[in-house]
């Protein structure tokens, strides 16, 4: 008897284990389904090229999408490359899962990518798929260990942060994002996961992740080119792009035990498992047993049930929140026409150029407040018929401006031609230019140290989006105080690109005849023998970094003050180790010690005068915003003299350098000079 009441405990007891065992295998399949379903979110399809069903190239894409996902692809890390055939119809292509979900997940994901692609991009031969929680890319060209940020997809929350707590929301999301950055490009992974306290009851979250294959330099450009273009404003936005992603909400989004741990080791069989025991009542002998799984097993299973149910809804729900959504691809060229707008509206608009309207005088010139009939605010500018820009400037500010899409630059929003007038339609940026507070001692004190500091970093950004991620490289040429607008949170955003040049992937330096510009802002390079290069603009903005610290204009020195230029002050000060006397002294009670420093050193890397020593603008924001990098010395920068003879501004340069005290430099504004 005693021999049957054990046989039936181990029968009640396997039973209890495998029911276990079933609702375990059964309600992790169902959460990894409700937490990480595979949602389909955009995709890319290039038609410079294109195949046909029956050609090599087809053949060689079906046997890389096999390989991506074959059992043998890299599921448990997350990545895989492959590439099929032989020129001219070689393919490559690649994966990336998100950094927290499991394998399973992944190859889920993958699968549906690969079974999609025919359906979505039936005859490319450039693609790129995106998914909730995976990409796949391919082409024919090589794209392995290249960054690649055109073609992307931005997602952004519908809920804006509060207006009195936006400056702090962004400048915490700024910073928490660009630490995540630099810690994901310098990891083995290229991934990290960041957190950082909000409120007192709320945090932010941050992912951030390149495909491994990148270099660490490549894997940071690619990061920080994706944040600069997130809407901080917004409470939680992603950006997807070929070669790395960001995203940041104010709820957990990721797992960060997946992340931490490895693979999940493989479950064992039921025979191998230890008996699930149960404790027994007194006296019950084997009904014990089935109570308890009669009892416990509904409970748990109502439990855990209710427990998903409410996990989906709440995921369902930050779902929908997500209505703010845009793409970009960084090769598809605006149309000129698109871009065209009505003359006549935009006469209305700023009704006729009226002189209450007028907000501005460019260097092509005036700019005029408009507002059409939907309540739409826009800044108009006319652009003078003596101006000196002719059709090639106009066409040329009209083409770039038209792709650049970053929040430190200035949209263009449209243009219109009539007659002799040529006219551009920008966003309007309410709190006029940086020089209209920088240069006014009534007005300086709403520049106090905080802000200056973030609108140095903003310019920064803007800088190095137009020289290094931006779909062509381009030089400024015309970085000044003036021509770095304030948006109503008084975030900088640069303007005018009338003289901007435009560089191919390879180029680094150009020489021309033509000289344009502002003296003060030239490099001693361009303006004496012509030579451009992002380096030129580099030394415009290490005389905009001492403008802004110091609240002078650099040509606004005279002989009364000892010296000529505020560049030759700032080295002056520098060498006789006394740098924080070049500091704003309506600043002086709230700033930074260690910050104002180090930016008066970065602005004298900028301004030497080898432009092979001054530091790029990706090394420059490296500086800026991480206190463990080491900043060279700077060395004495160039300086020009200037002769006092009226004769034109530049026969009055020396054709030389000159290491040493000069005269100052005129009061010129933007002028079109040619070189003789």
């Amino acid at each position: 008897m005693k021999r049957n009441t054990k046989v039936r405990k181990r029968s009640m007891s396997s039973c209890a284990c495998f029911i276990f065992l079933f609702l375990f295998t059964f309600l992790t399949s169902f959460r990894a389904y409700c937490q990480a379903p595979n949602i389909y979110r955009f995709h890319v399809c290039r038609n410079t090229t294109t195949f046909s069903r029956n050609s090599t190239y087809f053949t060689n894409l079906k046997t890389l999408l096999i390989s991506l996902s074959s059992t043998n692809a890299s599921y448990s890390t997350g990545f895989q490359s492959a590439t099929a055939g032989q020129a001219p119809n070689k393919v490559t292509g690649l994966f990336l899962c998100r950094g927290d979900v499991s394998p399973e997940v992944c190859r889920n994901c993958v699968d549906s990518c690969v079974d999609d692609t025919f359906n979505r991009c039936p005859n490319e031969k450039e693609v790129s798929l995106y998914y909730e929680n995976c990409m796949i890319t391919y082409s024919n060209r090589n794209i392995l260990s290249t960054r690649r940020t055109s073609g992307g997809y931005i997602l952004s929350n519908q809920n804006n942060m509060s207006s009195n707590q936006r400056d702090r929301f962004v400048e915490l999301v700024s910073s928490t994002m660009n630490q995540a950055a630099f810690e994901a490009a310098s990891s083995a992974r290229k991934l990290y996961l960041i957190k950082a306290n909000w409120t007192a009851v709320q945090t932010l979250y941050g992912m951030v992740q390149c495909t491994p294959d990148l270099t660490q330099q490549d894997c940071l450009s690619c990061l920080l080119n994706s944040i600069n273009q997130m809407p901080f404003y917004r409470i939680g936005s992603r950006i997807f792009l070929p070669s790395c992603n960001s995203r940041y909400e104010l709820y957990e989004f990721y797992n960060q035990t997946a992340v931490r741990t490895s693979p999940p080791p493989q479950l064992s069989s039921p025979e191998s498992m230890p008996p699930v025991t149960s404790p027994s009542l007194p006296g019950k002998g084997g009904n014990s047993t089935v109570l308890v799984v009669a009892i416990v097993v509904p409970i748990i299973v109502v439990v855990v049930l209710l427990f998903i149910a409410g996990y989906c809804f709440l995921a369902k729900r930050a779902k929908r929140i997500y209505d703010t959504a845009y793409a970009f691809d960084g090769d598809d060229i605006t149309t000129i026409d698109s871009l065209q707008l009505d003359y006549r509206t935009i006469q209305a608009a700023t009704n006729d150029y009226s002189e209450n309207n007028k907000i501005g005088q460019g260097g092509f010139g005036e700019v005029y407040k408009g507002t059409f009939s939907n309540g739409k605010e826009v800044a108009v500018k006319r652009l003078s018929k003596h101006s000196g820009q002719g059709d090639t400037e106009f066409k040329n500010e009209v083409i770039v401006v038209a792709k650049l899409q970053h929040r430190n630059l200035v949209r263009l929003l449209g243009f219109s031609i009539e007659g002799e007038e040529r006219i551009l339609v920008y966003e309007y940026v309410p709190n006029k230019s940086l020089d209209y507070f920088l240069f006014d001692p009534a007005k300086q004190r709403q520049l106090d140290w905080t802000r200056r500091y973030t609108i140095i970093e903003g310019i920064a950004r803007g800088i190095l989006y137009l020289h290094q991620d931006s779909w062509l490289t381009i030089i400024h040429r015309d970085l000044k105080a003036s021509n770095i607008l304030l948006d109503a949170d008084m975030y900088p955003k640069i303007a005018d690109f009338g003289m901007a040049r435009i560089f191919g992937m390879d180029q680094t330096q150009e020489n021309t005849s033509r000289i344009v510009g502002t003296f003060g802002y030239m490099s001693p390079e361009y303006a004496m023998r012509g030579q451009i290069s992002m380096k030129s603009d580099v030394y415009s903005f290490g005389v905009l970094v001492l403008e802004i610290i110091s609240g002078r204009k650099n040509n606004s020195f005279d002989e009364t003050d000892g010296t000529q230029d505020l560049v030759t002050h700032a080295w002056k000060l520098w060498s006789n180790r006394t740098s924080l006397d070049l500091v704003d002294p309506i600043i002086v009670d709230n700033y930074q010690r260690s910050e104002v420093l180090r930016c008066i050193h970065i602005g004298l890397l900028c301004v030497q005068e080898d432009p092979r020593v001054r530091p790029t603008m990706s090394t420059i924001f490296v500086m800026l915003t991480s206190n463990t990098v080491t900043l060279p010395v700077p060395h004495q920068p160039g300086f020009f003299v200037r002769s006092k003879s009226g004769k034109d501004p530049l026969d009055s340069y020396q054709s030389t350098t000159i290491k040493s005290v000069p005269t100052s430099v005129d009061n010129a504004s933007t002028t079109d000079l040619y070189s003789r």
